[in-house]
């Protein structure tokens, strides 16, 4: 069975494509490289053994898209392709609309053409705003997102809805939380271009050197340590989701709606000083930092309620923070010695 992974050359989607063809599912990636590097392939083949097909075109080329329908038998998609640094969505509000939005119509529409089902959408927790009560389950009421990036996922959302609705299609939202760590083989890994916008490659680049100091946006938010609070899963688990969330669906072969969803967490909160300081724990080093004014679209708090997933998809996280932050330190080293060749 052959499954389209957009964004599959990223960081998320490279490790879903590892356990894809760890469970011998075909892989067809699509991806632009604006978030990674060609490297990623072969060190994916390396892991799993098996070369994915690889197709270098942004989704928004619609006669490409239907070039890779044409020339494959696609069974499902897993959709990553998205831009989603929430603090530069604020500042590119229609470059994130366009991107995030467009890439995904334009995979609808050949579904749509081809009767083909099986969609599973990254989504995330954004999509909850802050939420009035934690842990946060699937029933809590959406709210509209703080940031640009969030309000993409939220529409994304809405639209595979529609989309599952309107052709009795299968789709799977996936909330998750906030990735990080890397693959046990130091091969795969999160690869920033430019300037991190996420936490934890931050604060890999300043272990490292390659930062001065860590920006630490607020140290007055209404938690223990006045920093925000996040649920931390790591992202061979997560990967690991996709996989079941994509079974289950094509497990069912009848025709019909069907639109799941899932949070994918930890159900455990870390403040950002706990992951710094987890890091420094984890690989006995020191990360400098400084407290910052707040930034714009960051919540206080948000960690899953993920009772469903356990109980629906029979999976859980099972790699705590300390773990997760040590393959980080790992994939750091990987470059380091890579970039010195």
């Amino acid at each position: 069975m052959a499954i389209l992974v957009t964004g599959g050359l990223g960081y998320i989607g490279s490790h879903t494509v590892v356990e894809l063809l760890n469970n011998n599912f075909d892989v067809v990636i699509v991806d632009d490289l604006s978030n990674s590097e060609r490297f990623i392939l072969n060190n994916i083949e390396e892991i799993a053994g098996k070369k994915p097909v690889f197709y270098p075109f942004d989704l928004k080329r619609k006669e490409l898209l239907t070039q890779v329908f044409d020339a494959h038998q696609i069974d499902g998609c897993i959709n990553f392709a998205a831009s989603k640094a929430v603090g530069e969505s604020q500042i590119m509000p229609v470059d994130y609309y366009e991107n995030n939005l467009f890439s995904l119509i334009n995979i609808l529409q050949e579904f749509k053409r081809r009767e083909i089902s099986n969609f599973i959408f990254s989504s995330s927790c954004t999509v909850y705003g802050q939420a009035d009560v934690m842990p946060i389950d699937e029933n809590t009421p959406l709210k509209m997102p703080e940031s640009v990036y969030g309000k993409t996922k939220q529409m994304g959302e809405e639209i595979l809805k529609d989309f599952a609705n309107a052709y009795k299609r299968k789709v799977s939202l996936l909330r998750y939380f906030n990735p990080i760590g890397a693959h046990p083989s130091a091969k795969l890994g999160e690869l920033p271009i430019g300037v991190p916008n996420n936490l934890v490659p931050y604060v890999m680049q300043t272990a490292a050197g390659i930062r001065e100091k860590l920006s630490i946006w607020g140290n007055d938010y209404d938690t223990e340590d006045g920093t925000p609070i996040r649920d931390y899963i790591y992202v061979v688990d997560l990967a690991k989701a996709h996989v079941a969330a994509l079974k289950k669906l094509m497990a069912d072969n009848e025709e019909k709606t069907v639109i799941d969803i899932y949070n994918l967490g930890t159900g455990k909160g870390s403040s950002v000083l706990d992951v710094v300081n987890a890091f420094e724990i984890a690989n006995d080093v020191k990360v400098a930092y400084q407290i910052c004014d707040r930034r714009e679209g960051d919540i206080t708090i948000a960690y899953a309620n993920v009772d469903k997933a356990e109980k629906e998809l029979n999976w859980k996280s099972e790699t705590s923070l300390q773990e997760a932050l040590k393959t980080v330190w790992e994939w750091q080293k990987y470059l380091n010695s890579r970039n010195s060749n």
